[in-house]
């Protein structure tokens, strides 16, 4: 008869499990890399509640104090520029939603002349500069009277997460069998009522991860929102934190806390939607 131990000493540790040493090497490397992820972030947080004179030392718990968090809120146009960042992000957000999920399910489901073409054009327009487009897009902008208004900006973001999103959402739509959409006919239901009332309810994942590119695109870009946009109460946060920089040198305090209150609405948007990222993500990969 073969004992246990007899089986255990013949085949060895049970299969799946780790060896100590791969154990230990597995988690040295997910602290390192928290680490790594974590310290720029802890970095600002600590330089934003430093007095001024030890914003570039290493002194982060001396005279800790929120003053630069009452300052930026009081003495400078810091809730008008998060309410302007708000605006457009939101803007583009509902928009490139809407757009992005119109057009991947048309893509998706029908056929129509120019069909292929779309597609290479949702490609090519993703591998241009931003450098590049920023002259061209203003010289369209300032011809349409868009320049220093929040409509510009909307548009001008929309080129950017759209071609992607629709993309993205067109490899979606192709995971929803057709048959969904057949029924919906059979209902007596439009082209579109299908769209809204059977098939985007199923897309939530892809429409998280749409509705999160959108945001941030807006949320976060510093180029295009320079260019266009000028005076105080018009600036949205990229163009509003350069105030802080100048050829002399830099406001580290009021710019590190301001850094640290743009995170907010970005981390908050992705705790929202981070149950769906990956499954969206994925998923739109996997007939794109």
């Amino acid at each position: 008869m073969v004992t246990t131990a007899d089986t255990t000493a013949t085949h060895g540790p049970r299969r799946g499990r780790r060896s100590p040493l791969a154990s230990i090497g597995l988690h040295t490397t997910l602290v390192v890399a928290s680490v790594i992820a974590v310290f720029p972030v802890l970095w600002v947080f600590l330089t934003s509640i430093k007095p001024a004179k030890y914003a570039t030392t290493t002194d982060f718990f001396k005279e800790s104090t929120f003053e630069n968090y009452t300052n930026l809120l009081n003495d400078t146009p810091f809730l008008t520029w998060f309410g302007n960042s708000l605006l457009v992000a939101a803007l583009t957000t509902l928009l490139g939603v809407f757009i992005s999920s119109t057009t991947g399910y048309a893509i998706s489901r029908f056929r129509f002349p120019g069909k292929r073409g779309l597609m290479w054009t949702l490609l090519i327009t993703q591998m241009f500069p931003v450098a590049v487009l920023i002259v061209p897009i203003y010289n369209i902008m300032a011809s349409m009277g868009l320049l220093n208004q929040p409509a510009g900006l909307v548009i001008t973001y929309l080129t950017i997460a759209v071609p992607f999103c629709a993309w993205m959402m067109k490899g979606f739509f192709d995971t929803i069998p057709r048959e969904i959409d057949e029924s919906g006919q059979v209902d007596g239901l439009t082209p579109f009522g299908t769209f809204w009332r059977l098939i985007l309810p199923l897309a939530k994942p892809g429409i998280a991860v749409t509705a999160f590119y959108s945001f941030i695109t807006a949320w976060g870009e510093v180029a295009y929102a320079s260019a266009f946009m000028v005076g105080d109460e018009n600036l949205t946060l990229a163009g509003g934190l350069q105030k802080f920089v100048n050829q002399y040198g830099a406001q580290w305090g009021p710019m590190s806390a301001a850094s640290v209150l743009i995170a907010i609405p970005a981390a908050l948007v992705f705790l929202v939607a981070q149950r769906h990222l990956v499954t969206g993500m994925s998923a739109g990969a996997v007939k794109g």
